[in-house]
């Protein structure tokens, strides 16, 4: 796997947080992985960022959406993403 840049996991982010419910741990956690990729020089920066976000509950949530959007499945044959990568 590889890692997306910084500013691409801030754009989804930052959609995901617009998308989600007004209050929710969702909006809530989407919206730290926003800013933490958004202020960060690189993306191993931003989550180290992540850690230290409070309540546990929002920094878990945060770490979760993070290492979803963050990784770029292996390419395939052609430079396509590997269906069979997880």
């Amino acid at each position: 796997m590889n890692l997306k840049d910084n500013l691409d996991v801030a754009m989804s982010a930052r959609e995901m947080a617009d998308s989600a419910p007004a209050g929710s741990l969702r909006q809530a956690a989407a919206a730290s992985v926003a800013i933490s990729c958004a202020t960060a020089r690189d993306i191993d920066q931003a989550r180290v960022a992540l850690d230290g976000i409070t309540p546990d509950e929002v920094r878990q949530a945060a770490i979760e959406i993070f290492d979803r959007l963050a990784t770029v499945p292996d390419a395939g044959p052609g430079g396509e993403p590997d269906a069979s990568a997880p």
